[in-house]
Parts: C-alpha cells; structure tokens; sequence
C-alpha cells in the first residue's frame, strides 16, 4: 500500500523571524503555534484554518536580489472577497493587492509578505 501525503508545512525565509509573526498575526489573521525560544527567535510555527507555515530566520545573502523572482504561494479559500475586506480591515494590503477575476478562472488577491514572499489567495470560479 502507498503512503498518503496528509499536509505540507512550507518553510519561508525570514530576515527576522519574530517581525514576521507579528506581521502575520496582524495582517492575516494567523496565530502563533511555536517557537524555538531563543533570542533572537530564529524558528516559528504559525497557523490559520488549518494552514501551516514556519518560518525560519535566514541571513540577507540567502534572498534573491531585488526585481529576481522570489518565492510564491498560492492558498486556496473558500471566499476570497470577505477575506479580502478582513486582510483590508487589519491594514494588511496595499493599494495594488486588488481583488480581480482573472483569465485563467480564478478571483484572487495577493501580497508580499515582508520577507518578499509572494502570497496568492484564490478561489476557482466555476
């Protein structure tokens, strides 16, 4: 019998760890699980609606330079409008994050969290 896959735990960069879960908390609305309790905190665990992410504290040199392709996630939600107006609410996005249908079927959103990495909230159209 094969293994069945259950979740992925992506890991993201993070110039300072502890700044990116407050900012996480703040915008998106997820909860810090854990920590490694050091000190500076250098691993995290945070979470929402059953996504989970860690975040991991890398050095400068380890991120793409500016106008590089950085890293890019696509989260898949039941109602991206009303998320939308909570991640507005919680001042998470900036002018540019609009919310749109797009060619390829979708209606989405998206950010760049502050580490650079790209965030895509979506939701099939049919």
């Amino acid at each position: 019998m094969a293994a069945i896959l259950k979740a992925v735990q992506p890991v993201l960069g993070a110039r300072d760890v502890a700044a990116t879960v407050h900012w996480y908390v703040e915008r998106l609305g997820f909860t810090c699980r854990f920590d490694d309790g050091g000190a500076p905190i250098r691993y995290a665990g945070i979470s929402r609606d059953g996504v989970e992410l860690h975040l991991q504290w890398q050095d400068d040199r380890y991120f793409p330079p500016p106008g590089d392709d950085a890293p890019s996630y696509r989260f898949l939600v039941d109602d991206p409008d009303a998320l939308h107006a909570e991640c507005t609410g919680r001042r998470g996005l900036s002018l540019t994050a609009t919310l749109r249908d797009t060619p390829w079927g979708t209606r989405e959103f998206g950010m760049y969290d502050p580490n650079g990495h790209g965030l895509h909230f979506y939701k099939p159209l049919s």
